[in-house]
């Protein structure tokens, strides 16, 4: 059976280097600032990706597949115990280019079945600007789990 996919694209600017940007994306401990509770992280070719977010019911699993300092991130993306979106089913990847002073992100969430798109838009939409902020030197809280009743509509 072929399941047709789709695919996300977000693109923001964050007043932050690259390079804080990057750390934000593969430093676990960074990486659980703006989201998820635990992350476990081996950002290198078929390293893992593991987070565990807020409720700890919701678990992220899956694998870099390309990580260039301070440029490129993409890994693999899925949700333990999900039929409709398992883990490493779908592909995040994220570009970092200079913007004067700052970042240009540009996103890419692809292999999403279309019953899967409208959480995993909402996902982002909550979660980037909480990397825009603490990227840009502020404080965004804890994790309201937004996330938890995103994932139920799948």
């Amino acid at each position: 059976m072929t399941v047709d996919t789709k695919a996300i694209e977000k693109v923001i600017t964050i007043a932050a280097r690259p390079e804080t940007v990057f750390r934000l994306l593969t430093d676990p401990n960074e990486y659980v600032r703006w989201k998820g509770k635990i992350a476990q992280f081996e950002p290198r070719p078929g390293g893992k990706f593991h987070v565990d977010f807020q409720n700890e019911k919701d678990i992220v699993d899956g694998r870099f597949v390309e990580v260039i300092p301070s440029r490129r991130v993409v890994f693999t993306w899925g949700w333990k115990d999900s039929p409709v979106v398992p883990p490493g089913s779908s592909t995040v990847e994220i570009d970092l280019e200079p913007d004067g002073q700052g970042t240009r992100l540009r996103l890419v969430h692809r292999g999403l079945p279309d019953g899967a798109l409208a959480s995993h838009t909402e996902g982002w939409d909550y979660f980037l600007p909480r990397l825009i902020n603490v990227a840009e030197g502020r404080d965004v809280g804890t994790d309201t789990g937004h996330h938890t009743a995103a994932k139920t509509q799948e």
